[in-house]
């Protein structure tokens, strides 16, 4: 199969790639990932993945890059938090790999960007959760992921994570202060690539999420051990997260959210 061609800031964006599976393998963290057949070798596509951990796209690029010879080798052009544009030299160099920045409070110039680069064959990579639940549950999910792949007719691949929380975890309540990483070696990280949504909606593509991220938290190897204190595991599987109920508090989501028909129940009335 072919690959996709080199672009503008290829170059950058892969050496940024092998410096983080340099640090990777400095913490013996493996990513196992696994579904790559369902990643189109060539061509647009949008990912939409749960999120879990501030380095959840480290995650995802790495899996892209691990697959076999037809899907392996693809550069995802991920959307971010704006605010990493304000970072010195960071922001000139996600322009240069084409990343997108999101302005939650004006995010319709990300939805452009994002349909440009779909338009010119791009991978695009989505966290339609906006931000990550302190239950480990997928939250309300933005609709914005699907509205591309209806526009463009790009296939839309659902990607459950799960293992970077126990790397940097989300705060547990609204007092708390901004987390801070926690590394540990010899850490596991699971990236699935889901086959695509033969009709694209933001419930299917919930519920997709949510299976596929238990179907994750249920494997022997991300359990907790028996009587461990499990803040990194959600509370309706045995963890000691965030209760769902209780974490709706923190989520702080933007209006245009669409809210979970999915999940181990839906939120009370008020909740959401």
């Amino acid at each position: 199969m072919a690959r996709v061609g080199r672009r503008r800031g290829d170059g950058l964006q892969r050496a940024v790639v092998a410096g983080g599976r340099g640090l990777l393998r400095a913490l013996d963290l493996t990513v196992r990932s696994a579904g790559h057949e369902h990643v189109p070798a060539t061509g647009p596509v949008v990912l939409a993945a749960n999120h879990v951990s501030f380095p959840d796209f480290v995650f995802v690029q790495q899996a892209l890059l691990a697959g076999p010879a037809g899907s392996g080798g693809r550069l995802a052009r991920f959307l971010c938090r704006h605010e990493i544009w304000g970072v010195p030299v960071v922001g000139a160099a996600m322009d240069r790999m084409r990343q997108v920045p999101v302005d939650r409070a004006a995010p319709a110039a990300a939805y452009l960007r994002a349909r440009a680069l779909l338009r010119e064959a791009e991978a695009v990579c989505v966290f339609p959760e906006a931000g990550i639940s302190a239950a480990y549950v997928v939250r309300a999910l933005m609709p914005g992921a699907v509205a591309l792949a209806r526009e463009t007719g790009a296939p839309l691949v659902p990607v459950s994570v799960w293992g970077g929380q126990r790397l940097w975890p989300q705060k547990r309540t609204l007092e708390d202060p901004f987390p801070r990483p926690t590394p540990a070696r010899g850490r596991l990280v699971d990236v699935v690539f889901h086959p695509p949504l033969a009709e694209p909606t933001t419930e299917a593509l919930g519920h997709v999420l949510q299976a596929g991220l238990e179907t994750l938290q249920r494997l022997p190897e991300h359990r907790p051990r028996p009587g461990e204190w499990a803040p990194w595991h959600p509370a309706h599987l045995g963890g000691d997260a965030v209760p769902r109920a209780e974490s709706f508090a923190l989520d702080g989501l933007p209006r245009a959210a669409i809210a979970p028909t999915w999940g181990p129940g839906p939120p009370a009335d008020g909740d959401a």
